[in-house]
């Protein structure tokens, strides 16, 4: 049996094989109940999907579950809401096709790295039928590590941290962990009355605007805008922006829409918010500045402890397991650290920050595969310093006040270092692909998937 990653073994499968399913050698009749695997293969995708795994990653594992019972035969289809399986016992059968709707979507680092684990027990053989969908059943009621409590303070933490990075100092920290804290406590009001996400964003970024409003108005003589940056980063959907230029990339194009169509509208929510705020606080006669660069002087201690210390808050934010997190805070002080070294050394932001993601991409991987579990914990609080909300807090701001140009500019910017990010991500999972050997490829997986995009 290969000793390769399941990942790497059906990425390989899924991207080389341009008649999948239809070719596999007909078997016997399986020994086992093809409704139940089939099942199984789609709750197992359901909950990656749900956490914000790639759409390929869904389609490898759902293949892993049926190869492992008999069903090799399978034509797995993954879109932003629906997950198809198909299995055809053999061209002249009709096949036997199972669906479900991903409806509702948890951000649980700690179940998604136990569904990995679980693939990987089904994948070598390991776990009956029955077994695994014990285990499974496990996973979902599982509770989170970390109480409700914790996840609000670190919520204020991540703003608290961010505000450090760009500027802020003591004050301003405490301000931004306010906003946040409050900010995220009406949003989770509004979601247990079933009130959509959109409006929830809205109301989570009015107090990080409000209160920076305030202090420019009692002119407490510190930095507003970190209060901002610090509380929009808890916003910002990274994760769900770096799940979907991976999509992109994959040529998962449906789902990729989707969740870039998601993002666009999270961030819209977010504009709103903080834009009615600055525009009230224009209206009261505050002095906003739309001019400046919002990097701040070189501090390389303190910096790199809030940048440490954004990843690791960040992490319990997103549910990791106790072990990863040392690991997310020292990702975030390299992540931050590289950025620093080359924008500082003349490179601009966007290819800084390619960089720095693309090498946090590529040791989360290799971590990724020493575990036999999935990247995104250990890549995702990694990137969280490098989100780019000073860059959108410069374009919200132009847009409050009136000046559209501007405004458009730090959008516009902002969204290029925000797909600079996932596009770094994605390389670096790309290059650890080389790391190791490649999957050997017989005569079904020979035709090379780019063929596809060529009209042919």
């Amino acid at each position: 049996m290969s000793t390769l990653p399941w990942q790497d073994r059906l990425r390989t499968r899924l991207r080389f094989s341009s008649t999948l399913g239809i070719d596999a050698p007909e078997k016997s009749e399986p020994s086992v109940s093809v409704p139940r695997v089939l099942d199984l293969a789609l709750r197992t995708g359901e909950l990656l999907l749900a956490s914000g795994e790639a759409g390929e990653d869904v389609e490898a594992a759902m293949l892993g579950v049926t190869d492992a019972y008999g069903l090799e035969r399978c034509t797995p289809n993954v879109t932003f809401t629906v997950i198809t399986l198909s299995y055809q016992p053999s061209l002249v059968d009709a096949p036997v096709t199972s669906e479900r709707v991903v409806r509702r979507r948890a951000t649980d680092y700690t179940r998604l790295d136990a569904a990995h684990r679980l693939v990987e027990d089904i994948t070598t053989g390991e776990v009956t039928l029955e077994d695994a969908y014990h285990r499974l059943v496990d996973i979902r009621r599982n509770r989170h590590p970390y109480p409700t409590w914790l996840v609000l303070v670190a919520t204020g933490l991540v703003a608290a941290t961010a505000s450090v990075l760009v500027g802020g100092g003591p004050v301003v920290a405490c301000a931004a962990f306010f906003a946040a804290v409050v900010g995220d406590s009406l949003a989770q009001g509004l979601a247990k009355r079933g009130v959509p996400e959109f409006y929830q964003f809205v109301l989570a970024a009015m107090p990080a605007a409000a209160i920076a409003v305030g202090l420019i108005k009692a002119d407490f003589g510190v930095q507003p805008y970190a209060v901002v940056t610090g509380g929009l980063f808890a916003l910002l959907p990274g994760r769900a922006l770096v799940a979907a230029v991976q999509d992109g990339l994959t040529g998962f194009y449906i789902t990729a829409s989707a969740r870039l169509l998601e993002v666009f509208y999270l961030i819209i929510g977010i504009i709103c918010g903080v834009a009615i705020m600055l525009y009230v606080g224009n209206q009261l006669g505050v002095d906003l500045d739309v001019e400046g660069s919002f990097f701040p002087e070189s501090n390389p201690p303190v910096q790199l402890l809030a940048a440490a210390g954004l990843s690791l808050t960040f992490a319990v934010l997103v549910q990791v397991r106790n072990h990863v997190l040392p690991i997310a805070a020292a990702g975030g002080a390299v992540s931050w650290s590289i950025f620093e070294v080359l924008r500082i050394g003349g490179a601009a932001p966007i290819l800084a920050t390619v960089v720095a993601t693309g090498v946090v991409g590529l040791l989360g991987q290799l971590l990724a595969r020493a575990g036999r579990t999935s990247a995104l914990p250990y890549v995702i609080p990694a990137i969280g310093p490098l989100l780019p909300g000073s860059a959108m807090y410069q374009g919200m701001l132009g847009l409050a006040l009136g000046h559209t140009d501007r405004g458009w500019a730090g959008l516009v910017n902002a969204a290029g270092l925000a797909l600079a990010l996932a596009v770094g991500v994605n390389l670096g999972s790309e290059v650890a692909r080389f790391v190791l050997p490649a999957p050997q490829r017989g005569g079904r997986e020979k035709r090379a998937a780019a063929k596809r995009t060529r009209g042919f």
